[in-house]
Formats: C-alpha cells, sequence, structure tokens
C-alpha cells in the first residue's frame, strides 16, 4: 500500500513541527524577561524566585512530548506503517499529553491566576484548555480510525 504523504509532505510537517517547538521555547525563554514585575529584575531572580514559571516550564513537558509523538506519527505516515498498531499507541500518547496540559492548566490557574485576578492570565488559560480540548476530540477520533483499519 502506497502512503498518500509525498517525501516533501512529510518534510514540510516536520520543518512545522520543529518550527512550532523552537518557537514556543523561544517565547518560553524570552517572556519572562519582558514581563512588569520582571523587566528589572536580574535572570536569577526571574528562573528562580518565581514558582509560576518554574511550574510553566514543568508544564510545557507535555507539550514538547506531544509535539516528539506528532513528529513519529509523520514519521509513521513517511514509512507506510500509519496504520499499525505503534502509530495507535502514538496517537494515545498524544491525547494523554493533551489531557496532562489541560490538567496543569486548570491546577495552575487556580493555584497561581485566580488569587491573583490576572485576566490576561486566565483567557490564556482557557484558550490553551480549548486547544488542548479540541487535541483531544481529534485524537480520539483518528485512534478510533486506526484502530478499525488495523483491526484492533
Amino acid at each position: 500500500m502506497k502512503t498518500p504523504f509525498g517525501y516533501l509532505d512529510t518534510m514540510f510537517l516536520k520543518a512545522v513541527i520543529v518550527l512550532i517547538g523552537v518557537c514556543v521555547v523561544s517565547f518560553l525563554l524570552g517572556e519572562p524577561h519582558l514581563e512588569g514585575r520582571n523587566a528589572t529584575a536580574t535572570p536569577y531572580e526571574i528562573y528562580f524566585h518565581d514558582p509560576f514559571l518554574a511550574y510553566a516550564y514543568v508544564a510545557s513537558l507535555s507539550f514538547f512530548v506531544a509535539l516528539y509523538h506528532v513528529f513519529k506519527m509523520i514519521g509513521y505516515a513517511e514509512s507506510d506503517r500509519l496504520f499499525s498498531q505503534d502509530a495507535i499507541k502514538t496517537v494515545r500518547a498524544i491525547r494523554v499529553c493533551a489531557l496532562a496540559m489541560i490538567l496543569f492548566v486548570i491546577v495552575g490557574e487556580v493555584l497561581f491566576i485566580l488569587p491573583n485576578a490576572e485576566p490576561p492570565g486566565i483567557v490564556i488559560g482557557l484558550f490553551i484548555c480549548l486547544v488542548s480540548t479540541v487535541a483531544v476530540a481529534a485524537t480520539s477520533v483518528l485512534e478510533k480510525v486506526l484502530a478499525r483499519h488495523v483491526g484492533v
């Protein structure tokens, strides 16, 4: 069975995934320096005296694990193994990462954002939850389609 994805298509998708990862890393490292309360702080104060920042970095790990699994899925499509048991496991891992992201955001909102009543933080958290919920729904559907074709 020949895969419908061409070499250039998968290379483009892989490049997009890498670009997304680089952009998120640069945002995570650069944004704390621009934030109002940290604008005059030293890098040590920014990175070692802010519990929310440490929490955000730990929470972002689930995002990067999901990106890795998306990269793996593109590799499965490239090597004509899209309809395999490994692909189903990878889709499940992406869904678990999206669910973990939702959980991290909800806990972060309750612990850090809501007590300080920061509306931009609440909106960003809701947006992340919305995107993660879409990812959970999409991976659930994809898992069912792959399982039907694999015969699981």
